[in-house]
């Protein structure tokens, strides 16, 4: 059985990339011997003011996790790279999603050598928003790699911009179905919410930034609101600095009646209600390369409406698991909403999503890996 040191965040960390790292590492349990390696510190405070850890809620605890890197001190990050080369791997598999990163990779890379083979999972090649140096960080270490798992064609076509005899495999974001913790119903959910069980219920998850373009879908409303009854959006995830903004383009719209704001991190166990509550997940992204929501949403058997941005269009399929519609376009997606209800498109969609598991299969993941190692 081959050896595999999988390096990323893991719980208490926040976030998807967290919840990735968790269950990529319980699936590839299934294959091979594997160690799981996080951070002992991942951004420095004065780079992420906020709270980057949750202890409220365990789901994706992986107990074995060793907790060994600060990606700020080369001297830990040395004796690390030579923990990891005395475990002899056949494999050392990274998650990689920003530039920040590249000078605690690249010094593991180089002091574990070339005889030990590695990977890299990208997230994203680049950053969903884009600074100086950036290609030029993600290139120095991408370079040093053998092998890639990219979740889009995009990022496929961003790799290779920089490594152009990338060995990769393409692999959809495999779905989240670890939040479905207790198994309630919509009716219950939205008992637990408060909503009206015959209420249209739309929902926007997750961090609210800029290239996420929540103001598209705020300005699309208006016209939802006026085809249709009862409608409303819950926007459930963390402002920035911008949260009076958004709160005045609401009011500006006249849709304070149909827009509930839940402002802040969602711990993993209150995650379940949105989803579980909401008839459709709308992603207005200006930008993207791909994003767990979708995959949380699957993992609920909840269609999806994205705009046609990097690989989003990849994991929904217009007309048949959600709308895939362009973006910075409030009446497109005013239109996909209005479209979803009056064809009555739910019981449709819901079904093509059910037929599209396996692809989305952390089973098919794995394979992803095993394929790219029979390569050697």
């Amino acid at each position: 059985m081959k050896k595999v040191v999988l390096i990323g965040p893991v719980y208490p960390y926040k976030g998807g990339i967290a919840h990735y790292t968790s269950l990529l590492y319980q699936a590839l349990l299934r294959k091979y011997e594997v160690e799981l390696i996080s951070f002992q510190m991942q951004y420095p405070k004065f780079l992420f003011r906020k709270e980057q850890k949750d202890y409220r809620n365990d789901m994706f605890r992986v107990s074995e996790a060793q907790f060994l890197i600060n990606t700020a001190n080369p001297i830990n990050i040395i004796l690390t790279a030579q923990k990891i080369k005395k475990k002899k791997p056949d494999l050392v598999i990274l998650q990689w999603w920003h530039p920040y990163f590249a000078p605690c990779y690249w010094i593991l890379e180089t002091m574990l050598g070339k005889k030990i083979q590695k990977m890299f999972v990208c997230h994203n090649v680049f950053p969903h928003e884009r600074f100086p140096m950036d290609k030029l960080l993600t290139k120095m270490v991408l370079k040093k790699a053998n092998y890639f798992i990219v979740h889009s064609h995009s990022d496929g076509i961003d790799l290779i911009t920089i490594k152009p005899d990338a060995q990769f495999r393409q692999n959809p974001h495999p779905t989240y179905h670890a939040f479905r913790l207790r198994g309630i119903t919509k009716i219950q959910a939205r008992q637990e919410l408060a909503k009206d069980p015959e209420e249209k219920l739309l929902l926007f998850f997750g961090f609210v930034r800029d290239y996420k373009g929540l103001r598209y879908l705020i300005q699309a409303l208006p016209q939802i609101k006026k085809e249709l009854d009862t409608v409303k959006l819950m926007i459930v995830g963390a402002f920035g600095n911008d949260k009076e903004e958004y709160l005045q383009l609401i009011k500006s719209c006249d849709v304070e009646d149909c827009v509930e704001v839940t402002d802040g991190y969602t711990p993993d166990n209150e995650v379940e209600k949105y989803f579980a509550a909401c008839d459709l997940v709308v992603l207005p992204y200006e930008s993207a390369t791909q994003s767990g929501i979708v995959q949380i949403a699957y993992g609920f058997e909840k269609p999806v409406i994205v705009t046609n941005v990097g690989g989003l269009p990849d994991v929904v399929i217009d007309k048949k698991t959600g709308y895939v519609v362009a973006p910075r376009n409030p009446q497109q997606l005013a239109q996909a909403v209005i479209a979803f209800y009056k064809e009555d498109m739910a019981e449709k969609f819901v079904e093509n999503v059910r037929k599209e598991a396996y692809r989305f299969s952390w089973d098919r993941m794995t394979e992803k890996v095993e394929e790219l190692l029979q390569n050697e």
